[in-house]
């Protein structure tokens, strides 16, 4: 391939992006990657925030301009980043989503039972850089957190973490919802390495601040807002009732396309052949399932499928504390009486859950501040910290969800 190729792609949130190197055009170009077109990057919020259509390519590419305009950054603050090492984070931050299936989060241990995202993206990297001949090898160490810069691996997975402000910023500008917007530019101008960690300058304490709020309010008012809960739950519980009458009704519940091996006969561990046949499957495939399977005569089923289909979904309520043992049970009572269908059955239709988000776990990665007399303090240390007295305290709320 030639070298000196490159092409620049316009994206609604950055602007340009450049693409110039062989291994990058590799990888976008690989059917594997090209699937990520198909994977809605936000599932079924859609439903309440109908701009929220963009995909895990979009994503995938914001997180790499990003880590481009990173390395600058650190490279003209001395922090020594080789030729090789620039191309593999670049090409591990493309491949970091490509394990996920259909509906990405809301469908994940559903479709495919047993198997994290994160461990089907390092299955998938791995069988492509047998295909590319070991060219990404230096990725997948970065990727894996096996290299001895771990500054590098802390950019793709960490607090402060490319992924997380490409989606924050990416998904704020779908979904028109403001909360969402972090000041991404000087976050990244405040980046810096220390001792082989990742941290940010002094400077940028409130930058970081109001990411994390950011971050929060974007879980409760987007990633968990009740109805795009209720709709994933509904997308979630489609699949389990598959599965449970699977064995009546094997030949009526056929798709004719990935899915139905993965209800099926699909068995762990993954195998190459069973990763190319996941890599076949895609949101299209599960909207298709579910327009076959509301015609189907398992009674819950089409019920399911149809309300889906014509976002007649869920009542949710949410609320603080757990719900009373009565209340659900006269929920139940109702419910099957409404539907004429069983207790088994009412619990496809009527059932309660907990959702739960930590904005910032200390315990499990840290944002650490570097300040100039080269100390280093964790954030939820700070003179005034609104981090410790706030977000690094796990929020539940409790839900029912049930059909009118």
């Amino acid at each position: 391939m030639d070298k000196a190729k490159r092409k620049i792609i316009n994206d609604p949130v950055y602007g340009f992006i450049t693409i110039n190197h062989p291994l990058i055009f590799s990888i976008i170009g690989h059917p594997f990657y090209q699937r990520l077109r198909r994977i809605q990057q936000m599932a079924m919020a859609q439903l309440v925030y109908p701009g929220a259509v963009h995909t895990r390519l979009h994503h995938s590419l914001g997180a790499y301009h990003l880590m481009c305009n990173v390395i600058t950054e650190l490279r003209n603050k001395d922090i020594e980043i080789t030729k090789e090492e620039e191309i593999a984070v670049k090409a591990a931050i493309l491949l970091h989503d490509i394990g996920h299936g259909p509906f990405s989060h809301a469908l994940e241990h559903e479709l495919v039972q047993g198997v994290h995202h994160e461990d089907l993206s390092l299955q998938i990297m791995q069988q492509m850089n047998n295909e590319f001949n070991g060219q990404l090898t230096l990725a997948i160490d970065i990727f894996t957190n096996q290299y001895h810069k771990p500054f590098l691996h802390q950019l793709i997975s960490g607090q402060l973490d490319v992924d997380r402000m490409d989606y924050l910023s990416r998904d704020s500008f779908f979904s028109g919802v403001s909360e969402g917007v972090i000041g991404y530019d000087r976050i990244l101008k405040m980046l810096t390495v220390h001792n082989g960690q990742l941290m940010i300058e002094e400077k940028g304490i409130y930058s970081v601040e109001k990411f994390l709020v950011a971050r929060r309010q974007m879980y409760w008012q987007v990633y968990l807002h009740k109805t795009v809960l209720s709709a994933e739950k509904m997308l979630v519980k489609i699949i389990q009732r598959v599965r449970a009458i699977y064995p009546s009704y094997k030949n009526e519940l056929a798709t004719g396309s990935e899915i139905d091996y993965f209800l099926g006969e699909f068995s762990l561990p993954m195998t190459k052949a069973s990763i190319k046949r996941f890599c076949l499957m895609d949101d299209f495939d599960v909207i298709s399932a579910i327009k076959k399977w509301s015609n189907h005569s398992d009674k819950v089923l089409s019920i399911l499928c149809t309300r889906l289909l014509n976002r007649e979904i869920y009542k949710t309520t949410i609320q603080s504390t757990p719900f009373d043992e009565i209340f659900i049970a006269e929920k139940q009572s109702e419910t099957m009486k409404k539907f004429g269908v069983s207790k088994e059955e009412a619990a496809y239709l009527c059932f309660t859950g907990i959702a739960s988000n930590t904005t910032y776990q200390s315990k499990e990665e840290k944002i650490n501040i570097l300040y100039k007399d080269g100390s280093v303090k964790d954030i939820t240390e700070v003179d005034n910290s609104m981090i410790q007295q706030n977000l690094s305290s796990q929020v539940k709320k409790f839900y029912i969800c049930l059909l009118n």
